[in-house]
């Protein structure tokens, strides 16, 4: 195989996948010189390190903003040329956590014309309309119906 030294900025495609009892992994990186999706490129990619493969599957998500270097390893001809071109990574950064990190565990939900967010940290729930205009928060998920109702009517949420 011919190796070709290369470093690259991309996203994280997917979970990386262990190998060799976690010794190893592969992953995929999406890099785009343009930002365009027509010009997009996706790695195929795999590290022996062992600091590097520990690193990817537990503290990397996909989504990330990664920079890795490595050496490309291009198939020969032959018995041992199968598959396809990958990036053999030595050297890794994280350059931008994903930016919806910490929206995983929120839930975006519709009543209607009206969209509420749902936070397992907090027992308050912020509405808006679907254009975007504030109606205000609920005290907890079982008020969501009072406030809109008061929104929609223009007086206070009716009473139990």
């Amino acid at each position: 195989m011919t190796a070709i030294p290369l470093v690259l900025d991309g996203y994280l495609d997917e979970v990386p996948v262990p190998d060799d009892g976690g010794l190893i992994a592969r992953f995929r990186v999406i890099s785009s010189p343009t930002d365009d999706a027509t010009d997009e490129t996706v790695w195929a990619c795999r590290t022996a390190d062992p600091h590097l493969a520990h690193a990817l599957l537990t503290l990397m998500q996909p989504g990330d903003l990664l920079r890795v270097g490595g050496y490309l390893a291009l198939p020969g001809p032959g018995p041992g040329g199968e598959g396809g071109p990958r990036l053999d990574v030595d050297a890794l950064e994280l350059l931008a956590p994903t930016p919806a990190r910490h929206l995983a565990d929120m839930v975006l939900d519709r009543y209607g014309p009206y969209l509420v967010i749902f936070d397992p940290d907090t027992d308050s729930v912020p509405v808006f309309t679907e254009t975007g205009a504030w109606v205000g928060t609920a005290e907890h998920a079982d008020a969501v119906t009072d406030l809109i109702h008061a929104h929609e009517t223009g007086g206070p949420p009716p009473s139990p």
